[in-house]
């Protein structure tokens, strides 16, 4: 017992002398790339992420290039997921952005948008400007911001400051509340992830969750949903304004 013991701590340093520190796979990745490894770069992009114990903002380059590798690979799905990701942790990255319309416009699909009110586009634009946690961060500077002005009011005696206090005080709060919003809906979403991409070439919707459910639209790859229950190994989705149901493993969450 003690010898295979040996054995297999012997094993343990072996694998973790030989495994490669992401530095390394990000060098290789890239390496891959330019000369167009695309498979062997995407393939060093997802042990990278696949080896973090915390996904965080810095991985968000990550995602892009993974992006990038599985789009040239003709991998659409798998790159609009990588680029959904990636803005997911940096929404201001432009790059990213634009790649992700441009490989929207690969998608094969017969479903129309819905009509959104323009102003609730805006305040979702609006919303994904910045991270849940800058948005947290800058909710409690606001309402810091707003005590500050509330002592002014209270304990200044030029009447000018106490207005401008008074003034300032209101306007921090309902910024800081919008911050704070903002922050909350980010945290749910991310939470929830109820947003997916369709990873299968054709995926057909039925009315109910079973194999002999109506068939009542296709789904191509790379379309992005709105997932609102699964049940027995189907998810009930929304697209456009389409609901149906389909296979769990047919789509991938965000």
């Amino acid at each position: 017992m003690k010898r295979l013991t040996t054995i297999y701590i012997t094993l343990l340093l072996a694998v973790a002398g030989f495994a490669q520190s992401p530095t390394e796979l990000w060098a290789q990745g890239n390496q891959a790339y330019t000369e167009g490894r695309y498979n062997d770069a995407s393939a060093a992009y997802a042990a990278i992420i696949d080896a973090a114990p915390v996904i965080t903002r810095d991985y968000a380059p990550v995602y892009y290039n993974l992006g990038n590798a599985c789009f040239k690979q003709g991998e659409l799905s798998q790159a609009i997921l990588a680029y959904e990701r990636c803005l997911r942790l940096k929404p201001m990255d432009k790059n990213a952005r634009y790649n992700l319309q441009f490989a929207r416009t690969q998608i094969i699909d017969n479903i129309a948008d819905t009509q959104v009110f323009f102003l609730r586009q805006w305040l979702t634009t609006f919303r994904n400007l910045l991270p849940a946690t800058a948005w947290m961060w800058s909710s409690i500077a606001l309402f810091t911001l707003m005590l500050t002005c509330l002592l002014v009011f209270a304990f200044s005696r030029s009447v000018g400051l106490r207005k401008a206090g008074f003034y300032i005080s209101i306007v921090c709060l309902i910024c800081s509340a919008i911050a704070f919003a903002n922050a909350a809906s980010l945290h749910h979403r991310d939470s929830v992830r109820a947003e997916a991409i369709i990873t299968r070439g054709i995926v057909n919707a039925k009315a109910s969750p079973d194999r002999s459910g109506t068939e009542l639209f296709t789904l191509h790859e790379g379309t992005k949903v709105t997932i609102h229950e699964v049940l027995s190994g189907y998810a009930n989705i929304e697209v456009g304004n389409y609901n149906g149901w389909i296979p769990v493993n047919t789509l991938e969450r965000i």
